[in-house]
């Protein structure tokens, strides 16, 4: 497995910047003042340069929610059973839940995937991948939540992932993510990453009372320390093992194979931009691939997007997950190659351009 990730990162670079100028005349040239329709300009060239220079398409576009369980559960870091990540996974299933509303909304297609649910198989459906690599992590605050070669096997299933949507043709791709207490591997895995303080990142996640935040911040500075020869190695992947999840590490192989296939990835919230965070530290190229969704309402995510200096697109308020974030994020992606594509040029609309 090893050899095959590397090869992988291997085949993954930057942007070609070569066409960006053209891109900016073109955008400059239409009809309205220069930069007056702000970040979605910016979109737009963002996905001109991805797709190598050419009219940029915004469709197909899918979006995957992966689901995992997570063994640090068990310290009560969570006010909902870990049966829900199950459960929810049948609601997706059956189109019941926001992701499968705002999915359709968009016009994006949707592929649930069990990469570490507990318990046994799913029955089978049309919209499931069933890929489970474990039935849930061991508890992070006791040791590594996942070894190496499971954290591996999860990366290279989100790469699998994002070879399956562009082998369909899929131009962007969208990161959902479920899975019952993984805001505690998302907050671990950042004050790992970024050397921010857990006290300062910690949140309620589904729904946690304030009075149990810090028992929360507790259980995760008990993962930091029992994981610190993993932290201190520097190694993006042994971290991600020992603090991630198994559908935490499979969103990163997601934004991974995205970069590798020239497709934009647009970012959920939370647990998503931990996935994409770990992702930029394994191969920092990927970065040039991704636009964070939605600034998530967990109060330690404005912490992060400052230190990585990076604003997110929309501020609605969510903290839901599952991908719905990128669902909405996609209506601007659409919006941004439609302007750059259907808009008239000064020259063309017969428009008297600036002095």
């Amino acid at each position: 497995m090893e050899a095959a990730f590397k090869r992988i990162l291997d085949d993954i670079s930057p942007v070609d910047r070569t066409p960006e100028a053209e891109g900016r005349a073109h955008l400059d040239n239409l009809t309205k003042p220069v930069g007056s329709l702000g970040r979605l300009e910016e979109l737009a060239l963002q996905l001109y340069l991805i797709q190598g220079g050419e009219p940029p398409q915004a469709d197909p576009m899918r979006i995957y929610t992966v689901a995992g369980d997570h063994g640090v559960n068990a310290e009560g870091v969570s006010p909902y059973p870990q049966e829900v990540t199950r459960q929810m996974v049948l609601n997706f299933l059956a189109d019941g839940a926001g992701i499968n509303v705002l999915a359709k909304t968009v016009g994006a297609g949707l592929f649930v995937v069990d990469a570490g649910c507990c318990g046994g198989p799913f029955d089978d459906h049309p919209a499931l991948i069933q890929a489970k690599i474990a039935p849930g992590t061991a508890n992070l605050a006791q040791g590594p939540a996942m070894t190496r070669e499971q954290c591996l096997e999860a990366l290279l299933l989100g790469v699998s992932l994002a070879d399956r949507a562009h082998a369909d043709g899929v131009r962007v791709l969208g990161t959902g993510d479920m899975g019952i207490s993984n805001t505690t591997p998302s907050t671990a895995l950042y004050a790992a990453y970024l050397g921010l303080d857990p006290a300062g990142l910690t949140g309620p996640g589904a729904g946690l009372a304030p009075s149990s935040l810090p028992a929360k911040t507790a259980v995760i500075r008990r993962g930091l320390d029992a994981n610190r020869d993993a932290i201190d190695s520097g190694d993006p992947v042994e971290i991600l093992a020992a603090l991630g999840g198994l559908e935490i590490a499979a969103l990163a192989g997601l934004v991974l194979g995205g970069a590798k296939n020239h497709q934009l990835v647009c970012v959920d919230g939370f647990i998503s931009t931990a996935a994409c965070l770990a992702a930029w530290k394994i191969h920092p190229a990927v970065r040039d691939y991704c636009l964070l969704s939605h600034a998530s309402a967990e109060p330690g995510y404005a912490a992060v997007t400052e230190t990585l200096g990076v604003t997110p697109y929309l501020h609605l308020g969510f903290r839901l997950g599952e991908g719905t974030g990128s669902a909405c994020a996609m209506f601007l992606v659409r919006a941004a190659a439609n302007v750059f594509n259907q808009m008239a040029t000064f020259a063309s609309a017969g428009v008297s351009g600036s002095k």
